[in-house]
């Protein structure tokens, strides 16, 4: 079959918004006309090689493996059962940067203020001219898939990856593996996923050049959205406006008069913006936030300017609103639950475009939670290099190790490739606290845990009637529930965990230079997280979303939350600095900051809320029905807290009023 060039993309309009349908689209033109022989090629030996595919025993003593493509998961007593051989899978094989070493000292370079070259970003050409694989290894590698009988679709813009489709018998002849199906218990569920049961192999001459082979196995299905769920009505009829404006007092005042109160009914987009003292000129206007999720809401825009309405935000601009949506549809929405993702997609947008009314926002839409889908959306985002800020509020409850390496490592190797553009990358902690729950161990999630991301973790926020903070601490909630007269600690599975964000320390990556020395008991490893913002969905935000045709208002959190409101906050600050200009890996700079007036240390505060309902949130299984429950705030219900300096619930802190003029500098 002869390599097709993908469709360029093709603009209509939702209430006068574009949507971008665009199928992995090549940056360069030339790039398909380099491949133009390969396409004879393909094209002339189709039928040979689709009939008679060259055999793993053909070429085993030329066969070298890829370590890294097996999940932690995938061990020999959990496998089930064979793979479906007639199963189509869509995998995406990785090429080598042509200078990892280079491009990670660069990208190290441009974040120094301190170096020379601080802020020198280099445009996607420059990139694709330095680092990227060659068109050479492209047409080798693509020949070499076709001979054995791969159906070669596409080739990401930057060169990144060579797109195939094919049976899963195809894929296990091609790359001499064999691929099994695995009974195995993730996020409190047994789920069957399949991975490669033995090595990924492919010729010992194209070793060099290829670093992964992504989509043969289902890791990526434990990617979820991270934002906890409205609150159920039972608890809107006794919400507060602000702290204290309700305070059920039929109940035991565990606290001192001020600090219980009735559960937020979630903040405005004016509460919200006082939160973070931004003023009128503080719009993100010149800038563009990118959101990466899967399925795309198709109210997405009239959902927002409705809410919008009602909330003191301004509505989106004509124009100001895009999606880059897959060629094809959507695949699998039952099984990934699509309308959780829609709901992820209306949470970022509305909460950016609260911080950053005038920045322009472009969704990256994955076609599914498996496979490649979210690798695809954000590469894209990273290919096009048209958004200066990718907001992330996906990621796995299971810990860093339940994803591949070589999944991993694409992942910051697109990453890499963002900050040396002066792309920011933001990613939500997790709203399973340490993860011991779900992961039965505590451990970071991923992609948060990257070193070239910016990892946002949680509050909790009272704010008074004149939007002024009476309460600040780290979301980390432990749940009561009224026994007589006073308040009984829950004893669930991890004990009194009810939710909160995610940190700790990573088992895979070491410090960076600029998080030396942060945190106690780190050993030199990667630390999570780095700043933090609203999360609690207690003290939560409002979003407004259409649900099976009823669209309603309430309130929303997760580090979900908290990701898109730094990404706003992020795009403020450009819009502030000389000429526009990205901030690109802001870690550097954010970490040269502690102690300052731009960051508030958060640390713990004696003060918790009172809902008729209690709701499960992260996996964490809490009571569900009507009862009379006491949210403790930041009371350490696993082994996280926050604390004076760098802490693994709100890193350095949380942006302060001096945020925006700092990273404006």
């Amino acid at each position: 079959m002869p390599l097709q060039r993908a469709r360029h993309s093709t603009d209509t309009t939702l209430n006068g918004f574009p949507l971008v349908f665009k199928e992995k689209t090549s940056m360069h033109s030339r790039l398909w006309h380099a491949l133009a022989a390969t396409a004879a090629l393909l094209a002339s030996t189709a039928a040979t090689a689709v009939a008679t595919p060259t055999t793993p025993a053909a070429e085993s003593g030329d066969r070298t493996a890829i370590p890294g493509n097996t999940p932690s998961w995938a061990v020999p007593h959990a496998e089930a059962a064979p793979s479906k051989g007639n199963t189509i899978r869509h995998i995406k094989v990785a090429l080598a940067l042509r200078d990892q070493a280079g491009a990670e000292r660069l990208a190290a370079q441009l974040a120094n203020p301190g170096n020379a070259d601080y802020g020198k970003f280099l445009s996607s050409q420059q990139f694709l001219d330095r680092f990227a694989p060659t068109q050479d290894t492209v047409t080798q590698v693509s020949r070499w898939l076709a001979t054995q009988g791969l159906h070669v679709t596409g080739v990401s813009g930057n060169r990144h990856f060579v797109d195939a489709e094919d049976p899963t018998a195809a894929l296990e002849t091609a790359f001499g593996t064999r691929i099994a199906a695995y009974r195995t218990r993730i996020d409190g569920t047994t789920r069957t996923l399949t991975a490669p049961a033995s090595p990924v192999t492919v010729p010992a001459s194209l070793r060099a050049s290829i670093t992964a082979v992504l989509g043969l196995d289902d890791s990526a299905a434990l990617l979820r959205p991270q934002h906890t769920r409205p609150a159920a009505a039972a608890a809107e009829q006794h919400c507060a406006r602000w702290w204290g404006e309700q305070n059920n007092t039929d109940v035991p005042q565990k606290y001192p008069a001020g600090f219980q109160s009735n559960s937020l009914c979630g903040y405005t987009g004016t509460q919200v913006r006082a939160m973070y003292k931004l003023d009128k000129g503080n719009t993100g206007s010149g800038t563009t936030i990118g959101v990466v999720g899967a399925y795309n809401s198709a109210t997405i825009v009239t959902d927002t300017n409705q809410a919008a309405a009602q909330l003191g935000v301004p509505p989106l601009a004509s124009g100001q609103y895009s999606a880059v949506l897959p060629q094809g549809g959507f695949t699998d929405t039952q099984e990934c639950g699509a309308e959780g993702w829609n709901a992820e997609q209306t949470l970022d947008v509305q909460a950016s475009h609260t911080i950053a009314p005038d920045a322009k926002i472009r969704y990256y839409a994955g076609k599914t939670c498996k496979g490649t889908g979210i690798y695809d959306a954000f590469n894209q985002a990273v290919t096009d290099n048209s958004v200066d800020v990718i907001s992330n509020s996906y990621g796995n409850a299971d810990g860093e190790r339940s994803l591949p390496q070589a999944a991993r490592d694409q992942f910051n190797s697109m990453a890499l490739q963002a900050a040396i553009q002066g792309q920011t990358i933001t990613v939500s902690t997790g709203d399973a606290g340490n993860n011991s729950g779900p992961a039965g161990r505590a451990t970071a999630s991923f992609p948060s845990s990257s070193p070239w991301v910016l990892a946002v973790g949680g509050t909790s926020v009272g704010l008074d009637q004149n939007n002024q903070p009476k309460v600040l601490t780290g979301w980390e909630n432990s749940g009561n529930t009224q026994s007589g007269t006073s308040w009984t600690p829950q004893r669930d599975a991890d004990g009194p965990f009810a939710s909160g964000a995610g940190g700790g320390t990573s088992a895979l990556y070491d410090a960076p230079d600029w998080q030396s020395g942060i945190g106690s008991g780190n050993g030199g490893k990667r630390a999570v997280p780095d700043i933090s913002a609203l999360a609690d969905s207690y003290t939560g935000m409002l979003v407004g979303q259409t649900i099976k045709g009823q669209f309603g208002i309430g309130s929303y959190g997760g580090t979900s939350l908290a990701s898109p409101l730094i990404a706003g906050l992020v795009a403020d600050a450009q819009q502030a600095r000389s000429g526009n200009a990205r901030a690109g890996l802001l870690t550097p700079i954010l970490y040269s900051l502690r102690g300052s007036s731009a960051i508030a240390d958060v640390v713990p505060q004696k003060a918790g809320v009172w809902t008729p309902m209690m709701h499960a949130f992260g996996g964490v299984a809490v009571p569900g029905g009507q009862g009379s429950y006491l949210i403790d705030f930041d009371a350490r219900p696993q082994n996280l807290q926050s604390g004076p300096g760098w802490d693994p619930v709100t890193g350095l802190g949380t942006p302060a009023g001096g945020f925006i003029r700092a990273l404006s500098q």
